[in-house]
């Protein structure tokens, strides 16, 4: 049995939560394999409101396992505060809601290395989350870090006070910050205890003993794969791979049980913090865009820049993940206008061309933009595809025609029953 996989094309925030809390019912296996707590996933149903930063978006059904992978971080004190909520809402995740011992723990001190790291760069910050993910990573990479497993480990306290005593002199590189330190580690020692309650599992073994007893799974992923740490627009990027690609090693299978694909795109463009936006726009359509789709982060409440839809750079992310089939959110939030625009190339240097440029940040290029009819209704609460007007079908085409990708889902509202399946 393949493994399908849900991920984001855009910079983020394209709802790829809502999506995933909607197919869940068709897996068995529900897999988060990258990302962290700055990951915001948002779920709107009966009437409620909930955002998942660590748990995969399965939890919500009750018949299904949630795996949080290797490739994923995770702050022990974010994740004590979603099961929080999940406590309040009534949702039974304790048998249901496993952790891989190979994933790595962002301490109390990640997060201080990362607010002195980003505060020192004054202007050129990258538009960090401040959730420690970066500082998290690179003691991946470098070594040193400190995962789920070592919980179990006898000197546990003796390997956090050896990174902590790291973290602490390298802090000292930078201008000081206000971060009350002493406070931050009892909350986190307090949320460990609550981590060890959950079921801890070697996720590779896991997860391919259930492709092999024939178990349905769905790898989510998190942020955008314009944020991807190599292929993103370098170095306003994440730290892990967004792409496909990361679902091999973030969960521990081989590339030859990667299935479908669903890539998830807005039917315009948004951008949080920091770094390259070629379609953004500045004025009053923007700020239009902001306010009728409310784009305001998950996880950080900052408001998102908003742009027409960019084809150029969907055709590289659709290009890098495989994607086998597309859904597009948030049609609804161009329900009031009469012509959309699409950007179907860039001028680069004088010259037209259809694939991205090498350095979005530095290169000189504008994007080139196609008109399309726009419906000028409203669609709440439609879900069906006859009710859809046609203008919006058209526009559904002529993302096929120009992405050469199916449409499979059209979103019309933020809730699990605002849905077109076509």
């Amino acid at each position: 049995m393949a493994v399908d996989v849900l991920l984001g094309l855009q910079w983020g925030d394209e709802g790829k939560g809502k999506i995933v809390d909607v197919l869940a019912p068709r897996y068995d296996i529900i897999a988060r394999f990258q990302g962290g707590p700055n990951a915001g996933h948002t779920l709107i149903f009966d009437g409620k409101k909930f955002v998942l930063h660590t748990i995969p978006s399965g939890i919500f059904r009750t018949e299904q396992l949630n795996l949080i992978g290797n490739g994923v971080v995770i702050d022990p004190i974010t994740l004590g505060k979603e099961l929080d909520k999940l406590d309040e809402a009534g949702v039974a995740y304790a048998e249901r809601l496993f952790v891989a011992r190979k994933a790595h723990l962002i301490l109390p001190t990640h997060r201080l290395l990362d607010a002195a790291s980003e505060n020192a760069k004054g202007k050129k910050k990258i538009g960090s989350t401040l959730k420690g993910i970066g500082p998290t990573y690179m003691d991946k990479t470098g070594r040193n870090g400190m995962r789920v497993g070592d919980l179990e480990h006898p000197e546990f306290r003796k390997k956090y006070d050896e990174l902590k005593a790291k973290h602490l002199q390298l802090v000292t590189l930078y201008p000081e910050v206000d971060f009350d330190l002493e406070a931050e580690e009892e909350a986190w020692f307090t949320a460990v205890e609550r981590l060890r309650k959950l079921p801890f599992v070697d996720g590779e073994f896991w997860i391919n003993q259930a492709i092999n007893d024939g178990k349905k799974i769905l790898a989510e992923g998190a942020q955008g794969s314009m944020l991807d740490i190599d292929f993103g627009t370098y170095p306003f990027v994440t730290s892990s791979n967004t792409i496909t690609a990361g679902v091999c090693t973030g969960l521990g299978v081989a590339p030859q049980k990667i299935g479908e694909v669903i890539g998830i795109t807005k039917a315009y463009c948004t951008r949080v913090g920091s770094g390259p936006f070629p379609t953004e726009l500045h004025g009053e359509t923007g700020e239009f865009l902001r306010k009728e789709g409310a784009e305001f982060g998950a996880t950080t409440g900052r408001p998102r820049r908003c742009g027409w839809i960019d084809l150029v750079q969907l055709r590289y992310t659709i290009m890098l993940n495989g994607v086998t089939q597309l859904v597009v959110t948030k049609v609804d939030v161009l329900n009031n206008f009469e012509t959309l625009k699409a950007a179907d190339a860039y001028l680069l240097d004088g010259r037209e061309v259809s694939e991205l440029p090498y350095d979005l940040c530095n290169d000189n290029y504008e994007p080139i933009y196609s008109e399309v009819p726009g419906w000028n209704s409203d669609l709440t609460s439609v879900n069906t595809e006859a009710d859809l007007p046609q203008a919006a079908l058209d526009y559904a085409t002529y993302l096929e025609d120009r992405l050469g990708t199916r449409v499979s889902m059209i979103s019309t509202g933020p809730d699990r029953e605002e849905l077109v399946m076509r």
